[in-house]
């Protein structure tokens, strides 16, 4: 009996394993892959310099830093959730879609508008989406969808007409909240005037950007922890007042430290440091709601149960 060397058309798999390779399955495994591979080259080529300037946003702009969670924290969750029980493809609707992405990316980038050209990425996934598994599939992943989307930070134009109202509104519950603990207190729009100092609430200040992260994480608590529209939605319409209050009461510290303590309270490290204080105060207010709503779901879930049984 021989024992020469396995012939060339083997791989070995394991020590002491040989896996023989037919050169028929190469056409049927690249038969496969191909179109994917050629999808995501056509989508890098396509989508590359607004995927290189959101993820740069992510890192340097301080209102779109919740990209960085949402963005890696969609993909998985659209890996756990997988591919629904009986998904079809709809080319037809896919195809739509994507055409519909190709040209808002290609008329945005002309306008050099950055905020449509990044949503026409998720677009385009979502009409990958339709075509390969079909409308109830996008329906499924709802929620990686809408982080997704939630990564795009907002235009400029939009950013300025929100935060103007919540500078005001930090104000004036800054400055109420101040009276309220007899200090002597003076507003005028957005600048606090107390004795011997002005405390002027910037639009960095107006909570815009708490704001943003608190509503994208009502939407991620609402999503993974309950179950109920209605008590998403609830949470979510929470999410606002919450990082408006939370906001105002920041105002209040820094001026009574301002006036109590000391000016350094107002600006730099110590400023920054009582901003990141507060917003883990608003992530566990938000938190607690998320978790009532649970116990809510559980108790109305009882007692259908008990009704029925």
């Amino acid at each position: 009996m021989e024992t020469g060397a396995p012939p060339a058309s083997s791989l070995f798999a394991r020590a002491g394993q040989v896996i023989p390779l037919r050169v028929a399955d190469v056409p049927g495994a690249l038969g496969r892959f191909l179109p994917a591979l050629v999808t995501a080259i056509a989508f890098l080529a396509l989508f590359a310099q607004p995927l290189v300037l959101l993820v740069q946003d992510w890192w340097q702009l301080p209102e779109a830093g919740h990209g960085l969670l949402l963005a890696p924290m969609a993909v998985w969750l659209a890996w756990r959730s997988g591919i629904r029980d009986g998904a079809t493809p709809n080319h037809a609707a896919g195809i739509a879609i994507l055409l519909v992405a190709v040209f808002i990316r290609y008329v945005s980038g002309l306008a050099a508008e950055l905020f449509t050209m990044r949503e026409s990425m998720v677009l385009a996934l979502a009409g990958l989406t339709v075509y390969h598994y079909g409308v109830r599939q996008l329906l499924w992943w709802w929620l990686p969808f809408t982080l997704a989307a939630l990564t795009v930070p907002l235009p400029e134009l939009v950013t300025q007409q929100l935060a103007l109202p919540l500078q005001f509104q930090a104000s004036r519950i800054g400055a109420w909240l101040l009276s309220s603990r007899h200090v002597p207190v003076e507003l005028a729009g957005n600048i606090i005037r107390i004795p011997g100092r002005e405390l002027f609430v910037t639009e960095a200040c107006s909570g815009l950007r708490s704001l943003t992260a608190l509503v994208s994480l009502g939407i991620l608590m609402g999503g993974v922890a309950l179950r109920h529209p209605v008590s998403r939605l609830l949470l979510l319409a929470l999410a606002i007042p919450v990082a408006i209050l939370i906001n105002g009461v920041r105002v209040f510290i820094t001026g009574f430290l301002v006036y109590f303590v000391s000016p350094s309270f107002g600006e730099g490290f110590m400023h920054i440091t009582e901003g990141w204080l507060l917003f883990l105060v608003s992530f566990a207010s938000l938190g607690l709601l998320a978790w009532g709503f649970v116990l809510l779901e559980r108790y109305v879930l009882d007692k259908s149960n008990t009704r029925n049984a």
